[in-house]
């Protein structure tokens, strides 16, 4: 089969490899979409202190199953299905409460197992076990169903956001999951979202695309104190810094209202993970600063379900569709910004 194979730091060969043979418990499907993620995108320059090279990246994916182990039940040949990337052990102290995306074991496809940048690949016992296939609506195609890992992510931070009816939500940040956010937001019954980006054509994207309530642009005027005026002083009932600037963050803290909350989404460089905390803001505010960094198998499913419903479009993110081949050009277009959405068809 063909297979992008990352095989150290900026080192990206395409090769036919032998397909993989999936084991008992195991699940090998056809690879029908990968979507390229920022994730995809550090790893490639960085390398991650859970991989070991040679590795196949790519966890935005779905397909259709072509071999089911003997041991695995509830599946079925020809079914097509999304995969939730992350996968919990199904047995820590996090698990067992109900928290999968806090398990103390997690491993990911991509990191620990192979991924979705090849034309087949198996699906790890965890993940068959723990709920990570999950079956794609018959109304949705592979592209939106890749697409669903994103959104679970979102639906990971707003829950942990507590967005709620009445609610004005602030997203900092138009990139593709900033728009996811702005669409979810409206259906979990936000009042008003406001968006606040500093480029112009991704806020011309995101008023197409998540029809942002008011759009905030700070090269060309104060967000914090626009925001205190659209909110009649108080500030933003939620808040969700939706790019990895640290910068960002420290304004935010200026944003919210008293009793707000505020989710750090996009995480910070490595090599810069500090920011300026003025605490006695929260001190006197008393809002609640939360983070978010992946979701759990039971966000997928949903996703899937509000994908199929519409309540959140998502097939119109996807700006550059490529083939396996052109995986690194695809990765040099999204870190550059010019795309929302690229993604890869084996």
């Amino acid at each position: 089969m063909k297979a992008a194979v990352l095989k150290g730091i900026e080192n990206l060969e395409m090769e036919d490899i032998s397909c993989p043979t999936p084991s008992p418990q195991e699940i090998l499907i056809k690879v029908k979409a990968c979507s390229i993620c920022g994730t995809d995108i550090r790893v490639y320059h960085h390398g991650h202190k859970h991989m070991r090279f040679p590795r196949i990246t790519g966890h935005e994916l779905s397909g259709e199953i072509v071999e089911i182990g003997k041991r695995v039940e509830g599946h079925k040949l020809g079914e097509k299905v999304a995969i939730a990337p992350a996968i919990p052990c199904g047995r820590c102290h996090y698990c067992r409460r109900g928290m999968q995306s806090m398990c103390i074991n997690l491993t990911a496809i991509g990191y620990h197992y192979d991924g979705g940048f090849a034309e087949f690949m198996v699906v790890p016992e965890d993940a068959v076990r723990n709920g990570c296939v999950n079956t794609i609506p018959s109304e949705l195609s592979f592209e939106e169903a890749a697409l669903a890992e994103p959104l679970a992510c979102a639906i990971n931070g707003q829950q942990l956001s507590h967005i709620d009816l009445g609610n004005t939500v602030v997203v900092v940040g138009a990139g593709p999951l900033g728009c996811i956010h702005l669409q979810l937001a409206k259906a979990k019954g936000a009042s008003r979202t406001i968006l606040v980006e500093l480029s112009r054509e991704r806020i011309d994207f995101a008023k197409k695309f998540a029809f942002p309530d008011i759009v905030i642009n700070p090269s060309s005027e104060n967000a914090i104190q626009r925001i205190k005026e659209e909110t009649e002083g108080r500030g933003a009932d939620r808040i969700i810094v939706s790019c990895p600037s640290g910068k960002a963050q420290e304004e935010s803290l200026s944003m919210v209202a008293p009793r707000g909350i505020i989710n750090f989404f996009g995480g910070l460089p490595l090599d810069n993970p500090f920011i300026k905390f003025n605490s006695n803001l929260i001190h006197y505010g008393e809002f609640y600063v939360v983070g978010t960094h992946g979701s759990a198998p039971y966000h997928n499913e949903l996703a899937l379900s509000l994908i199929s419903q519409e309540k959140v479009r998502i097939r119109e993110l996807v700006t550059h569709r490529l083939p396996l081949e052109r995986l690194e050009e695809g990765l040099a277009l999204a870190e550059s910004k010019k795309g929302m959405k690229i993604l890869i068809n084996p």
